[in-house]
């Protein structure tokens, strides 16, 4: 999934870009308050982690403005502010979750993938799809029982597939979901992840398929009649 960090602390952006990246999630660090709207007013994304105190545009102001434009994106604030004040006001201005500083990394994973999860319509972490069982906490995938090996990225884009089931993907929305702005993908890398997700799921029931010039679209497998 593409994520935007907007830290102005460079250590810690930098920390929670490297935990998030390792996980298979394309993602981008702003630290100036102002740039990340601007960005964000052209560069859809699938969850944003904001700071509060920024320079340009404060942590607020650009959650109001995101809000004003009507964009749903999921928001986690991160700040060192711990009062209840400031959460409600954060909470009614249109954040999703929020998390005070220090954090523990594993928390952060967690609320991410229920935010990341929410976003797709799922209220668990374990889903069923068919025959294909997918666990977003371990980040594991069965298929009739049996565990598949998958790569971060390919579990991924699993992700974004069963998250937009019977919608057609283009290639640029894949790789916009896939990878962050640093990371220049090959004109082929899209067709090599698409076809390396189709070899694993095998005996799965996730049918992937090409629409030629314009995209993917995936569906779950009716099953047979007897």
């Amino acid at each position: 999934m593409r994520i935007l960090v907007v830290e102005d602390t460079q250590v810690l952006g930098q920390a929670i870009c490297e935990r998030l990246t390792s996980l298979g999630h394309g993602v981008d660090l702003i630290g100036d308050g102002k740039r990340a709207d601007e960005l964000l007013k052209y560069q859809p994304v699938d969850l944003i982690l904001l700071d509060l105190n920024l320079p340009g545009l404060s942590g607020l102001q650009l959650l109001q403005k995101l809000r004003q434009r009507d964009d749903d994106t999921p928001v986690l604030i991160l700040t060192a502010r711990d009062q209840i004040e400031d959460r409600i006001r954060l909470l009614d201005a249109g954040a999703d979750d929020y998390l005070t500083k220090p954090f523990d990394f594993g928390e952060l994973e967690a609320r991410c993938r229920a935010l990341l999860r929410r976003k797709q319509g799922y209220a668990a972490n374990v889903t069923e799809h068919g025959n294909i069982v997918v666990n977003r906490d371990s980040r594991q995938v069965f298929i009739d029982g049996e565990l598949t090996a998958i790569t971060n990225r390919e579990f991924r884009l699993l992700e974004i597939f069963l998250g937009h089931l019977g919608r057609v993907l283009s290639k640029d929305e894949l790789t916009d979901h896939l990878f962050n702005f640093n990371e220049t993908p090959g004109p082929n890398a899209i067709e090599l992840y698409v076809g390396r997700l189709r070899k694993k799921m095998g005996q799965g029931d996730l049918v992937i398929s090409t629409l030629r010039g314009i995209g993917y679209v995936a569906e779950i497998a009716k099953p047979s009649n007897p």
